[in-house]
């Protein structure tokens, strides 16, 4: 059973890397893969190129051995990186009948009916929905298709040694964790210290290659 994050990862947090291992733990999973995104398609393009955020990742997961990166994206940077062509290809990589997990936050949950042929999803993989204190899923926020696929594919974590492969809505409670990669790029950009809210090694990186840094006085003071 494989776990499935994606994301742009602007940099890599303690927010990332705790779902990561909450889902892991709860649902019995044997690897999580964080998948870079490329070209995000509901997104601005990230900050940090493709190389420093992959670079960034590695240092983040290095004493991890169930967490890997899935350049699955990475390698397709001229293609739009939507999930359901991502999965398309974990499926074919992995075989019809190993569970998937694409692991999402609730507020991404209830936007999915804007994604790129999002009823697709669950021929590939199951959802699992991370929610929070102050987060839960409230089915009067819902689009309807969305209230449906929550009512009839809804179970608990974690998976029975039979789940199918994929076509489950997996609600996942999580730990509060308040970190976000645009307040940490707002900090350093601000010339503040982003100092544990995310990895040293990834701090470190971020120093020495100078990203997100405030932006340079050219007027000579």
């Amino acid at each position: 059973m494989i776990g499935l994050l994606g994301g742009t990862f602007d940099p890599i947090h303690f927010a990332h890397l705790r779902l990561a291992e909450e889902a892991r733990e709860q649902m019995g999973l044997t690897q999580v893969r964080f998948i870079p995104s490329a070209a995000p398609p509901h997104r601005p393009p990230p900050v940090a190129s493709a190389a420093d955020r992959a670079q960034m990742l590695s240092l983040a997961i290095a004493d991890a051995p169930a967490f890997a990166i899935d350049r699955t994206e990475l390698d397709h940077p001229d293609e739009p990186g939507y999930t359901v062509a991502t999965l398309t290809r974990l499926r074919a990589q992995f075989g019809p009948h190993l569970p998937l997990i694409w692991l999402v936050g609730a507020d991404a949950f209830a936007q999915l009916t804007t994604w790129h042929r999002w009823s697709e999803l669950l021929l590939f993989a199951h959802l699992a929905v991370a929610t929070r204190p102050g987060t839960a899923l409230d089915p009067a926020t819902l689009p309807a298709p969305l209230v449906q696929l929550w009512q009839e594919r809804r179970r608990a974590a974690p998976l029975p040694p039979t789940a199918p492969p994929a076509g489950w809505v997996i609600e996942l409670p999580m730990a509060p964790l308040a970190i976000s990669a645009t307040a940490i790029r707002a900090l350093l950009g601000a010339g503040h210290s982003a100092r544990y809210l995310l990895p040293d090694p990834v701090l470190g990186y971020i120093a020495h290659h100078r990203l997100y840094q405030p932006p340079k006085d050219h007027s000579g003071n």
